[in-house]
């Protein structure tokens, strides 16, 4: 491994002119002001979606997943969150900086989002028909009844049992699966050409988890869309994308193929994520778990975050924060690999996971 840094997923793309990306985020930092000082949540923060592409965003709670999310739709706090860097471009347009006017036009329009609570995502005093419905008459200029019938389309769309009968119902009427495919026929009512998938199967049965995803996977395919699947689920990403950014502590960690960075981990603590997945050869056996604690973003290590919980860890590892590099070049980004550690290859080197 080289000691220069070599150029991110985003630096490459920009590079390729006959690219199709939709997103593309570049050095990207979120920080939060706090009575104990400033936390940095999202710490340059690299990666581009492309049509039709498929990105899971993976990491443990408080890895900056969600934040990320919430900066590329402009529902961050502000305050206390705080963009000090960085640009969000949508199909060219700089998230960051447009006017909010523009903003208003583009997000809902162009980029959507499903939550991943449907209850709170949804207003329990008004049928489930008319909030999809509003979408219709504030940006496309609908008439109730117009924006009633795309409302039962949509429903039909997402595969809700008797969308003409339950048009008029209630959030509470529903069932969570049910709650779930109305958020997503929200967020797909406006025909967005990226939609972010925040944890949209939490707190959903193993069954009805299944149908969510086969569901979101099958929209996009069906609507040639960019989708980010944020989640701390191997197994989700694993079914649906086809690329994967592992975060830990604010930062991508390791980027590439979804098969290849969970089959052969470059990172130790993609590593640690990949051998905790269940498998037959585990049964009756103690799910392997990664040691320790992430760091406290208010008092980051001066090294690598994960040092204090890595089996690979060295004296540099606690002295100098390792860049995202490359470790397989490729001519197509889409098969290039990234990894932020300083003995990749020996974590290469370790294939059973």
């Amino acid at each position: 491994m080289g000691t220069h840094q070599l150029a991110t997923p985003a630096a490459n793309a920009a590079t390729d002119p006959a690219d199709d990306v939709l997103l593309r985020v570049k050095d990207l930092e979120v920080e939060f002001n706090t009575t104990r000082g400033i936390a940095t949540a999202v710490n340059g923060m690299n990666f581009e979606v492309k049509r039709g592409q498929a990105l899971g965003i993976l990491g443990e709670s408080g890895s900056g997943k969600s934040v990320t999310a919430r900066a590329i739709m402009g529902i961050l706090d502000m305050p206390p969150a705080h963009i000090p860097r960085g640009e969000i471009l949508l199909e060219g347009e700089d998230l960051l900086t447009v006017t909010p006017k523009r903003h208003r036009q583009l997000v809902g329009s162009r980029v959507s989002m499903v939550f991943q609570d449907a209850l709170t995502a949804l207003n329990p005093v008004h049928p489930v028909g008319r909030q999809i419905g509003e979408l219709y008459r504030v940006h496309r200029g609908y008439s109730r009844r117009d924006a009633k019938a795309a409302a039962i389309k949509m429903m039909d769309r997402v595969k809700i049992p008797a969308a003409v009968k339950r048009v008029n119902d209630y959030p509470h009427q529903f069932s969570g699966g049910m709650r779930q495919r109305i958020v997503i026929a929200m967020a797909l009512a406006l025909d967005p050409v990226l939609l972010i998938a925040d944890e949209p199967t939490t707190a959903l049965d193993v069954t009805v988890q299944a149908q969510i995803l086969e569901l979101l996977k099958e929209q996009q395919e069906e609507r040639n869309m960019g989708l980010i699947l944020i989640t701390h689920d191997i197994s989700v990403v694993k079914e649906v994308t086809d690329q994967v950014a592992v975060m830990y502590a604010g930062r991508v960690v390791e980027h590439g193929p979804t098969a290849e960075v969970l089959n052969r981990p470059g990172h130790p603590y993609s590593r640690g994520l990949a051998a905790s997945i269940a498998g037959e050869e585990l049964k009756g056996q103690r799910l392997p778990a990664i040691p320790g604690t992430p760091p406290d973003l208010l008092n980051l290590p001066a090294g690598c975050s994960f040092a204090n919980r890595c089996s690979f860890v060295t004296d540099n590892c606690l002295e100098s924060i390792p860049a995202l590099e490359t470790i397989e070049a490729s001519r197509h980004i889409d098969t290039a690999r990234h990894s932020a550690c300083f003995h990749t290859p020996k974590v290469l080197a370790h294939v059973n996971v």
